[in-house]
């Protein structure tokens, strides 16, 4: 239920993602995507078995604080040079816990966890290896904006 080939909806059809690039930022918008926590985990060759149909996206470069991968620099929808045993998987995988500093993630860096959609929940913050809770002591509308804007939001 956490981990899997990655497989995007456009344009009335299903596809994969070929792995060009495709590295653990990646993973980590897909994991917020889906709602999941846990150590993001891209994976390479088709780990998770190939798919079938069209390959969607190529060339995939989150910097992790996106979102969604609709939001990250990537090859227009469709466009790729890449076969199934090139399908990226990703796993989130909630039992997992980050003991040492990640190189791919920024101190202050924020996400959003446990709300109804990707643009809603609680904050969190990225400081000293993980990810902690931000107190609500003081907190007003002018935090949130700022919170909103470092994640993409307008």
């Amino acid at each position: 239920s956490f981990e899997g080939r990655v497989e995007v909806y456009h344009d009335g059809k299903w596809g994969t993602i070929c792995d060009d690039q495709w590295d653990d930022r990646d993973a980590e918008v897909v994991c917020r995507q889906l709602g999941l926590s846990g150590n993001p985990k891209a994976l390479s060759w088709a780990h998770y078995g190939q798919g079938s149909g069209p390959i969607l996206l190529d060339e995939v470069q989150c910097s992790g604080n996106e979102l969604s991968l609709d939001q990250c620099k990537k090859s227009d929808w469709g466009q790729q040079n890449c076969d199934h045993i090139e399908d990226a998987g990703v796993s989130c995988d909630p039992f997992t816990v980050l003991s040492f500093p990640s190189p791919l993630l920024a101190e202050g860096t924020v996400r959003l966890a446990g709300g109804r959609s990707p643009s809603e929940g609680r904050v969190e913050v990225y400081y000293n290896g993980e990810w902690g809770t931000v107190c609500d002591d003081g907190w007003t509308d002018l935090g949130a904006q700022v919170v909103c804007r470092q994640l993409g939001f307008r």
